[in-house]
């Protein structure tokens, strides 16, 4: 497995974003909302960090990707397919992805959605539920945590990105 992110950037991004995906996976599997100041502190940590690990000729072009993703997320958002937790979410996450490693991420992402969301109606309905019984994903009926499997996919990518990157 090759990735197009090179090792340098995967590390220089991780320890700072990787707090920031489990605060969104805990709070959305709490309260079932992305809070803004996460997405925020995404963004910013892409802003500051960006400049360190990529080069001057890549850095600028990534912010597109936040414009692209934005706006397919609104539009996701506003047909009622994903909450505007998540569209933001992954709007502040995609500069961290190199272009060539969608494909890739498109099955990081599908193998950790079916993931978390086996892992969640697992502990849902099992005695686990006891270790945080007031989390509010717990009886929302069929609606799902997507912060949850969002910031793990966010999280491993940069993970294979340290172990397998360009």
């Amino acid at each position: 497995m090759s990735l197009q992110i090179t090792a340098q950037a995967a590390l220089w991004f991780l320890p700072f974003v990787l707090p920031v995906c489990v605060w969104v996976a805990l709070s959305d599997l709490r309260v079932m909302k992305i809070p803004n100041t996460a997405v925020l502190t995404l963004a910013g940590i892409f802003v500051v960090i960006g400049l360190i690990a990529l080069p001057m000729s890549v850095y600028p072009w990534r912010f597109a990707h936040l414009a692209v993703m934005l706006a397919v997320g609104i539009l996701a958002n506003a047909v009622g397919a994903m909450g505007a937790g998540d569209a933001k979410f992954i709007a502040a996450a995609a500069p961290f992805v190199a272009l060539g490693d969608l494909p890739m991420l498109g099955v990081l992402f599908s193998a950790t959605l079916l993931a978390a969301f086996v892992t969640h109606r697992i502990a849902k309905y099992s005695p686990l539920r006891r270790l945080a019984p007031d989390w509010q994903s717990w009886s929302v009926g069929k609606k799902f945590p997507m912060g949850f499997a969002l910031g793990a996919t966010l999280a491993i990518y940069l993970g294979l990105g340290a172990l397998y990157g360009a």
